[in-house]
């Protein structure tokens, strides 16, 4: 018999269709790949050269449950000097990817029927992190009319006795929206704890991204090296969370992933760094790619009334072609 948690969780259907496209090629087929949200550029060569330098020097064993020490450094340092802000290592939890780091944190926040607030759309995995550990999601939608950006006063109205937190992404997925800094103040100023899923940081086109932690310190922060650093199958990420939660944190870690992997922990140490012109040069690659989809997306009849700033996607209303998106 199946747990019945798990009778509320869908499949990732992102997956199931790389999955397939991935059979077909080992059949022969040539397949162009729009399903996953996956940089397709080589790992940054400084990337790969921390991670040979580690596997070579024996760097194979476990690290401190909550992280390689001076990776938590670096995370701190490029909080520091990208945003203005100050976290101290001690904040950090280093995980095998954003995935886990959102298990982790949704399991210290929740309890059986408590409610976390996110947009709608919003990147499709988040209500089953939610629902897994028995929470409610309660969405609030976002328009294309007002750039896709969440409204402080729907938040509000959302929130219940039972709220818990209000998820935000910014760049999103799947609409490319950054949220602007009046909105991420407002929103942090609601009084109701905010989830800042900040993996897109570092691919925007417009304007600039904001960290939550520019307006609250009472927030917490996923982010990772999978978009940015085109990490995707290295699996690193980190929580930043107020110092009175990580030590649950770290309980939940020590016993459910031990720690991250060692060696990758290293090259994000390198991809923090030394990897700014990689980084640079992916992200001026990803704008041509932007502004080329929208032309010719509107050369073929779509209407396109705010450009996505950041990520790298581009959500379009296909209501003329027909009612079902699947």
């Amino acid at each position: 018999m199946i747990s019945r948690r798990l009778s509320a969780i869908t499949p990732f259907l992102v997956m199931d269709i790389l999955e397939r496209a991935k059979a077909l090629e080992r059949e022969g087929m040539d397949i162009i790949h729009l399903e996953v949200g996956e940089p397709d550029f080589e790992l940054p060569e400084c990337i790969g050269e921390s991670l040979r330098d580690a596997v070579s020097s024996g760097c194979t064993h476990y690290t401190h449950s909550l992280g390689d020490p001076e990776l938590r450094e670096a995370v701190c340092e490029h909080y520091a000097a990208r945003y203005g802000v100050s976290v101290t290592p001690d904040r950090v939890a280093v995980t095998s990817g954003t995935s886990p780091a959102m298990l982790l944190l949704f399991s210290v926040l929740l309890e059986s029927g408590d409610r976390v607030v996110l947009t709608d759309p919003h990147y499709a995995c988040y209500p089953n992190f939610i629902r897994y550990l028995e929470g409610d999601p309660v969405y609030i939608p976002v328009f294309e009319r007002e750039g896709f950006q969440p409204d402080p006063d729907r938040v509000r109205k959302a929130v219940s006795p039972q709220t818990k937190a209000v998820l935000i992404n910014s760049p999103a997925n799947p609409t490319g929206a950054v949220i602007s800094p009046e909105r991420m103040r407002a929103l942090a100023d609601s009084g109701i704890p905010v989830v800042s899923d900040e993996i897109y940081h570092g691919l925007v086109y417009e304007g600039s991204e904001h960290s939550i932690l520019e307006y609250t310190e009472r927030a917490f922060v996923l982010n990772g090296f999978s978009k940015r650093y085109a990490m995707t199958g290295l699996r690193l990420g980190y929580l930043i969370a107020p110092p009175e939660y990580m030590r649950a944190i770290q309980t939940l870690q020590q016993n459910f992933f031990i720690s991250a992997n060692a060696a990758v922990q290293r090259a994000g140490i390198a991809a923090l760094r030394n990897a700014h012109q990689d980084v640079e040069r992916m992200r001026l690659a990803f704008d041509e790619r932007r502004r080329f989809m929208v032309r010719r997306l509107r050369e073929m009849g779509f209407t396109i009334p705010v450009e996505p700033a950041g990520a790298f996607y581009v959500f379009v209303d296909a209501r003329h072609l027909g009612t079902d998106s699947r």
